[in-house]
């Protein structure tokens, strides 16, 4: 879509607002929406449907009947999703079996992600569930666990809080992942309530096997079938007995915008043939600047970056990379960057912009340099606070004639083959 005046969203967790752009009106600029942008939000009816007729297993009033003791994962902030739209359905169902409000328990299933405050849980679950359980963060570091080996050799330790219940849910979302090509499904469990070593290594070992086989890890965003560490995560939630899952696909406002409930691996299977199309982007090619937005994962502004060699001039322009998180980019424990030299044991340190870049540009009123690690060394980014300040060093460069695309999440969205 051509237009020169752009609005992306901004701050999911905050007011949930637009961010307008206004480009030269001499510039040739190029919106790559993805084709569910603007699919409509799920109505109560769609709510009540997915936990009527789940997929794959009985309707969770029949599965929670005997039960004693109940925990429901949810994932964090770095997540769009609205767990606190989907959560009283899921109450309702385990009041129906019988189930009373000191059998249940909730837990932020964080993987090696930093905690969350109760600031985060409010956000996320919503002040009535805070008020009638208690809600934990998952540790990945103590009580967790030991499970068993998943035949790809993953050593499996889980949270043992989780372990100890005798019925298991989770609730998270299907988005194109750079490693599992989508997540939701098994993923709440591998990384989300694994142990540090569990995460290790499916995120390190299976992908250092996979590249001495040849594969290139730079195109699995989006590849579902034959992904090993997918494979891994479903496996690794079957033997850790997580019974439901419910996975939300989300428009382009980070509303639900369909829901699957089920069996963890039927449910996810079913959810991502439709994620492939919702998310789906046709990419506009030959590019002299590339301005992704990152509104889903916004403190995970480094998932961008793939998308951006397959719209810039020969493989190489000018990124503004827009990161609007006032809680800065995420605390990950495994790749992470905890000083100049030093960081989780999976972190490296970047020696320059990413090969496809000649110039980055990170757009955010919050400036964040040790988590901006994540992306290139600090001093060769360029910082602008404002829009103005943006425009003003990309009309040094380019005059009155340009060639943008402008992706309006980055982090949800795929160029799909």
């Amino acid at each position: 879509m051509k237009s020169n005046t752009v609005h992306l969203p901004q701050q999911a967790w905050y007011d949930n607002n637009e961010l307008e752009l206004q480009f030269p009106a001499s510039w040739d600029v190029t919106t790559c929406y993805m084709r569910g942008h603007n699919r409509p939000p799920l109505s109560e009816q769609g709510f009540r449907e997915a936990f009527a007729n789940p997929i794959g297993t009985k309707p969770i009033r029949d599965l929670a009947r005997g039960k004693s003791e109940v925990v429901i994962l949810f994932d964090d902030m770095s997540r769009p999703t609205r767990v606190a739209e989907i959560v009283p359905y899921l109450l309702e169902e385990l009041g129906a079996a019988g189930v009373k409000d000191d059998s249940i328990r909730f837990i932020a299933a964080l993987g090696a992600h930093g905690a969350l405050t109760r600031v985060d849980f409010a956000k996320k679950l919503g002040e009535a569930v805070l008020g009638r359980f208690p809600v934990y963060n998952h540790n990945p570091y103590e009580n967790c666990t030991f499970v068993g080996n998943t035949s790809r050799g993953t050593r499996l330790e889980i949270n043992s809080e989780f372990m100890a219940c005798d019925l298991k849910i989770g609730i998270g979302s299907i988005l194109p992942h750079p490693l599992t090509g989508f997540n939701g499904g098994g993923k709440i469990i591998l990384p989300g309530v694994a142990s540090m070593d569990s995460i290790a290594y499916n995120h390190g070992t299976l992908t250092a096997e996979a590249m001495a086989r040849g594969e290139d890890i730079g195109t699995w965003i989006g590849k579902f079938e034959e992904n090993e560490l997918r494979l891994d995560t479903a496996e690794a939630a079957q033997m850790a007995g997580l019974a439901i899952k419910i996975d939300a696909v989300i428009n382009g406002r980070g509303e639900t915008t369909a829901l699957f409930v089920g069996d963890p691996t039927s449910a996810h299977i079913e959810g991502v043939k439709l994620a492939q199309e919702v998310y789906a982007t046709q990419p506009v090619e030959g590019q002299d600047i590339a301005v992704m937005n990152t509104y889903a994962k916004a403190s995970e502004a480094f998932l961008a970056l793939p998308l951006s060699s397959r719209l810039l001039q020969g493989g190489a322009g000018d990124l503004v990379l827009i990161a609007n998180a006032p809680e800065g980019q995420v605390t990950h424990y495994l790749a992470g960057a905890f000083g100049r030299k030093t960081g989780g044991r999976f972190w490296f340190p970047r020696t320059s912009l990413p090969p496809n870049i000649t110039r980055l540009i990170m757009f955010s009123p919050y400036i964040d340099i040790a988590g901006s690690s994540w992306v290139a060394t600090p001093e060769s980014i360029v910082w602008a606070k404002t829009w103005p300040e943006v425009l003003e060093r990309l009309t040094e460069t380019h005059g009155e004639s340009a060639r943008v695309a402008v992706v309006p999440d980055a982090t949800m969205q795929y160029f799909a083959e």
